[in-house]
């Protein structure tokens, strides 16, 4: 059965169509290194055929400053941007330092020089970033997806950084309404998506590329509008710097920068899903959101020494392996059906605790949850507060 048709049921999740597809391109060796495809971009085989058709479009062929997610699937599109001589900006991985650099070869550079330079290595070597004030105008988007339907709703590996790049490019003034985004993928990667899954801050896109054909799809489902500041928590924003940045301007200029940690009377787009046996997760805070909120690992510290997260009921997950990635465990939790309002990763000490609204819900997953194991390894699930308690009273 064709991909396509495996993600196109009723009631399917962001989820599920990113596991299909990871899962197709996997038993059927469709992808190059880095493997596995799973919580990736997946960077196809012929990927630098689907690129090649960029120079067919007649926005890139007028455009100044082009913006390439740093991807490995997305290398040739780089290449190709550096030969045009286009202005090449890449985003910096993880938004850590800035929004993005600039590629800047060296003078007279080969066409060997530039396709180093639109390596990721290239990337770090011979970039300069590019600060908020500077006057930039980005004519054309280059992302990667993990799946996109033919009428241009775009799905990516579900950490949200290519929608927020997009947001806080507008907040910036450097894209606008005519701005065009382009994606490259894999023909197997050109699925229908249920247009209820988009939220107002999914970006969409205007051409598909893959290695046989392009894809124009007239989309007319709105791209953001800008940051949308009650789905940003204190954490993200502390990890975020020129994101801070950002809404220190905007809150000058008058408009509403409350936080999602602030806000008491938004509609409940993140609210925690109830645990129930025959519930099906849902594809907003956890899947899509939570991802950026993690905490970062921190070394060393022993479980008393550890604050509780701050939700009504927290649960413990121990005897993590290692090398587990924290997409394998936000994996097992959706298919035990105990999707948490939030997670804390802490891979480093090999637990994570996982927030609940209430004791029930919190019931639920630890029972759903025991037995679990990762890597043929078990897990230790119980409640944070008694295992915190249980640390505390032994000897020293």
């Amino acid at each position: 059965m064709e991909v396509a048709q495996q993600v196109g049921s009723p009631g399917v999740s962001k989820w599920d169509i990113r596991h299909k597809i990871w899962d197709y391109m996997e038993a059927n060796n469709l992808a190059d290194f880095p493997r596995p495809v799973h919580h990736r971009i997946p960077n196809f085989k012929d990927a630098p055929c689907a690129s090649a058709r960029l120079p067919d479009l007649q926005e890139f062929q007028s455009a100044r400053t082009v913006k390439v997610n740093p991807d490995a699937p997305q290398k040739n599109a780089r290449f190709l941007a550096l030969e045009a001589r286009k202005a090449l900006l890449v985003p910096t991985p993880r938004l850590r330092t800035g929004l993005f650099n600039r590629i800047i070869p060296p003078p007279g550079a080969t066409k060997e020089m530039l396709r180093k330079c639109a390596t990721s290595q290239g990337v770090r070597d011979y970039s300069v970033p590019v600060g908020l004030d500077a006057k930039v105008y980005v004519d054309l988007v280059v992302v990667g997806s993990v799946a996109v339907s033919e009428k241009g709703l775009r799905i990516g590996k579900g950490e949200g950084f290519a929608d927020l790049e997009y947001a806080m490019m507008v907040s910036m003034g450097a894209v606008r309404e005519d701005t065009v985004v382009v994606t490259a993928v894999h023909d197997c990667q050109v699925v229908d998506i249920p247009e209820d899954l988009l939220g107002d801050h999914d970006l969409t896109v205007d051409y598909i590329l893959t290695p046989t054909r392009i894809i124009k799809t007239g989309c007319n489902h709105p791209k953001p509008q800008g940051i949308l500041w009650h789905k940003i928590s204190h954490e993200m924003l502390g990890k975020i710097p020129v994101l801070k940045n950002l809404r220190h301007r905007e809150k000058q200029e008058g408009k509403d920068v409350a936080l999602k940690d602030e806000q008491r009377d938004v509609p409940a787009a993140d609210k925690p899903v109830r645990v129930a046996k025959k519930s099906r997760p849902e594809s907003s805070s956890f899947q899509d959101q939570a991802s950026l909120s993690q905490a970062s690992p921190e070394g060393g510290a022993s479980p008393d020494s550890s604050p509780l997260p701050d939700s009504p009921v927290a649960v413990y997950v121990g005897s993590i392996p290692q090398g587990t990635r924290v997409g394998e465990l936000k994996d097992a939790l959706r298919q035990c059906h105990a999707t948490p309002a939030r997670l804390t990763w802490q891979g480093a000490q090999h637990r994570a605790f996982l927030n609940y609204s209430d004791k029930a819900t919190a019931d639920a997953a630890v029972v759903a949850l025991q037995g679990l194991s990762l890597h043929g390894s078990p897990l230790r699930v119980e409640f944070a507060r008694s295992q915190l308690s249980k640390t505390r009273s032994r000897p020293r």
